[in-house]
């Protein structure tokens, strides 16, 4: 028995008002802003659409699968117990703990996706942060990845930092602050959609060219692009059931903000990208994909193109700085969340035995897992030094392979195994939506050109982390041990 397990527990203070809101914070970041050319190069026009409404349902039926689980076993972590309860034995210790392995690549790729954003969105109203920065392309086998250092990677490091300064206090003390934030962000997103109604023509939003809808090769290779990106701007809807060892009536709690999250995100970001393909059209909005500086001001672009008619070009300009503004603090909202849900996991583990111990210590004095959070931040800074498409590319590989599918099919065998175990929520029209999830992130995954190479991270790391595993058992140290649910299950 290790200090840690002595030491307090995490006090269940979140409502469902509190869970709703670090879900948005987390769910609507940076990404929408950043990512929408790209989607529409992805397909050549608006019919990339199809990429956001699929993504929605692919988030829908995802999302019902953690709702279950959620609701059924409401601990911090979420993931890692959901594994280590549906595998018992050795077996459900090393998924958990691979889990836990490779969200210390994944959690702080995601983190640092939202500072590269923010960075991509200041150099926007002081082009010198971005004007010097050298790239490199490294390669590693097949895999490449290009790596950026210039006074951008240092803004982003620095967003990390003042999320890190914020989250290090207890999570009732963060409401009014999470509260702020939300406003903040819906703020932004609800002037771009009032803007596009206003200013924008809704015929240039469904401009399809001809044969868009051609099925062949190359729409569902670009379909599958867009529905990647459109994954990785949906995600977030989770993040309550990292935190359900602090929520309050969790049954209840949980399933509700996962299911009303992803409703509430799917309405905005159509509405948001309809505003912005009303003003700017497809055309221009995938020419602003091809260059850098184009992409990291799109929202401000889209303004000025808005306003500049009825309110001249100077008033534009500003209305498009202050647009830049609203997205940073969007992306560093989203931040804020990330570090705040992922610091638990490896928390969870540590207190199960099945990580390092020092993971599991709470601070003091503000009862959170400080040294959790550091260490996540400490990896999250690294990558802002990324490029940012490598890093999306890498995270939702990541999950999809070593999370999201296990999950789809973890919750079909528990249904199984355990028909006695109370579940306060039943997904709908089981076993349909584990079996569409499962579909669904396979194509994105498969239907990518060079899927080989993600999938090749993918395997490094779940290696990398059995290897670890092996080792640790073998030295037969504080992890990981024997879970007492082992001889329960």
């Amino acid at each position: 028995m290790t200090d840690t397990t002595r030491s307090p527990e995490l006090e269940r203070t979140l409502t469902l008002r509190g869970a709703v809101t670090l879900n948005l914070l987390d769910m609507i970041g940076v990404g929408p802003f950043l990512t929408l050319p790209l989607l529409l190069a992805a397909m050549g026009g608006p019919q990339a659409m199809l990429g956001w409404v699929l993504g929605a349902l692919l988030a829908a039926c995802d999302g019902l699968v953690w709702a279950e689980l959620g609701a059924a076993m409401p601990e911090a972590g979420g993931t890692y117990h959901y594994l280590a309860t549906i595998f018992p034995g050795k077996f459900g210790r090393w998924l958990s703990f691979l889990f836990v392995f490779q969200l210390c690549f994944s959690a702080p790729l995601s983190v640092a996706s939202g500072c590269i954003g923010l960075a991509q969105y200041a150099g926007y109203l002081s082009p010198a942060l971005v004007s010097h920065a050298a790239v490199h392309a490294l390669h590693l086998g097949p895999y490449s990845f290009g790596v950026t250092f210039g006074v951008s990677s240092w803004l982003a490091v620095a967003a990390v930092a003042v999320a890190v300064v914020l989250l290090y206090r207890k999570l009732s003390e963060m409401r009014a602050l999470g509260a702020g934030l939300l406003a903040l962000v819906l703020l932004t997103i609800g002037w771009a959609i009032v803007t596009g109604l206003l200013h924008g023509h809704i015929g240039k939003a469904f401009a399809f060219a001809p044969g868009a809808f051609r099925l062949n090769h190359a729409f569902f290779a670009g379909l599958g692009s867009a529905m990647l990106i459109a994954t990785y701007d949906y995600w977030g809807y989770y993040n309550v059931t990292f935190l359900g060892g602090e929520t309050r009536e969790p049954g209840r709690t949980i399933p509700r903000a996962v299911l009303i999250s992803i409703g509430i995100v799917s309405l905005l970001y159509l509405a948001l990208n309809t505003s912005v393909l009303a003003v700017l059209g497809s055309s221009a909005t995938i020419a602003a994909g091809g260059t850098l500086d184009a992409r990291r001001a799109l929202l401000s672009q889209f303004m000025q193109t808005a306003y500049a008619p009825s309110l001249g070009a100077h008033t534009a300009l500003w209305l498009g700085r202050t647009a830049a503004v609203l997205v940073m603090v969007t992306a560093f909202a989203s931040v804020f969340s990330l570090l705040l849900g992922y610091s638990r996991i490896p928390f969870a583990a540590a207190r199960d035995g099945n990580f390092p111990a020092i993971f599991g210590k709470l601070h003091p004095t503000r009862g959170f897992p400080y040294l959790s959070l550091l260490t996540l931040a400490a990896a999250a800074c690294v990558f802002c030094f990324f490029a940012l498409a490598d890093v999306i590319a890498a995270l939702v590989v990541l999950r999809i392979v070593l999370q999201f599918s296990l999950q789809h099919v973890g919750v079909i065998v528990l249904r199984i195994r355990r028909p006695d175990l109370p579940r306060p929520f039943r997904l709908w029209l089981y076993p349909v939506p584990p079996l569409l999830a499962l579909a669904g992130f396979g194509y994105i995954v498969f239907s990518r050109p060079n899927f080989h190479r993600e999938l090749l991270l993918a395997a490094v790391v779940a290696l990398a982390g059995s290897m670890l595993f092996v080792l640790s058992t073998l030295a037969r140290g504080n992890f990981p041990s024997k879970r007492a649910s082992d001889s329960v299950l």
